[in-house]
């Protein structure tokens, strides 16, 4: 039987990406473009429902596949709250289903992106596996034979909200010293504009200065660093992964930092098994991949 092409989309809090993928599942065609979430959220969800429409006319897919970040109930196809794009019980599955005629698939995007690097990933064979992005934010897939776990309330893997530096900087959830107020790539860039007066400056560009000696972009760093190992420990130390899989913007800056962090994570553990500590092998398409995967399983339920 022939595999239906489907389409995918990851609508994330900067960009949105879409893509098509074929008969073997695997993303091709690739495009995005920025959220402009600042239009407010009727008009990301207006445009994000327009590019979908002209990309099924163009690739006249069988099922749509689309993750977006934030508290996602899979089951009723629902942003519960999704607070970069300012979506708030957004029904999408019933949305854009109306909208193209198509059964649509819709899943939190970290766990579409553990999903994707378990399949075809650094997360292959592997029963149980931490899938960790550092970018805008920090999020965490707990993978179990190939299965994200939801958790009861659509949370689980909320790592980058673990405060780990209590009365530290505000986070926007309302805590204080979130993990990723420190260790996310906007803290580390944030964090460095702050202690130089800089603007315009990027976690890759922290990187760059850190291998210059820059004495603040090393401070910044590190902190972010041991900020992220501390939140590793306790994931490692609750459910025991045989591998974390390091995605996102910085795990770009290769074993540059996955090399430290391991070390820090290391002397953190205790009693707990050290896990292998890997690069994600699809990064910033690992989302949209596993999009456009659960599209395929929607097909193979329905048949």
């Amino acid at each position: 039987m022939t595999v239906p092409r489907v389409i995918a989309l990851d609508v994330g809090g900067t960009f949105i990406k879409a893509g098509v993928a074929g008969p073997d599942g695997s993303l091709h065609n690739v495009e995005r473009w920025p959220t402009r979430a600042e239009l407010g959220p009727e008009a990301v969800l207006e445009a994000t429902l327009d590019r979908a429409a002209r990309l099924a006319a163009r690739y006249r897919p069988a099922a749509v596949g689309i993750v977006v970040p934030g508290v996602v109930d899979e089951g009723s196809g629902t942003a519960v709250l999704a607070a970069n794009l300012g979506w708030r019980q957004v029904p999408v599955r019933k949305t854009f289903a109306e909208r193209l005629r198509l059964p649509v698939a819709v899943s939190h995007d970290v766990r579409a992106g553990g999903v994707a690097e378990a399949r075809v990933g650094a997360g292959r064979d592997s029963r149980a596996f931490l899938f960790v992005p550092v970018g805008t934010g920090i999020a965490a897939a707990v993978m179990v034979d190939g299965e994200p776990l939801p958790g009861t309330h659509h949370r689980a893997g909320e790592l980058g909200h673990l405060v780990i530096r209590p009365g530290g900087p505000q986070c926007p959830c309302g805590a204080r010293g979130c993990l990723e107020t420190i260790a996310s790539a906007t803290a580390v860039a944030r964090r460095y504009a702050e202690a130089t007066g800089q603007s315009g400056v990027t976690a890759k560009d922290v990187a760059a200065r850190v291998a210059t000696g820059d004495p603040t972009a090393v401070r910044v760093w590190h902190e972010a660093v041991e900020a992220l190992a501390d939140g590793l420990a306790s994931a490692i130390a609750l459910f025991d992964p045989e591998r974390v899989v390091i995605g996102g913007g910085l795990a770009r800056a290769s074993e540059a930092y996955l090399a430290p962090v391991r070390s820090a994570v290391r002397a953190r553990l205790g009693l707990s098994t050290e896990p292998c500590i890997v690069p994600a092998r699809l990064g910033d398409d690992a989302g949209c991949q596993g999009a456009a995967f659960l599209a395929h399983d929607l097909l193979g339920r329905a048949a």
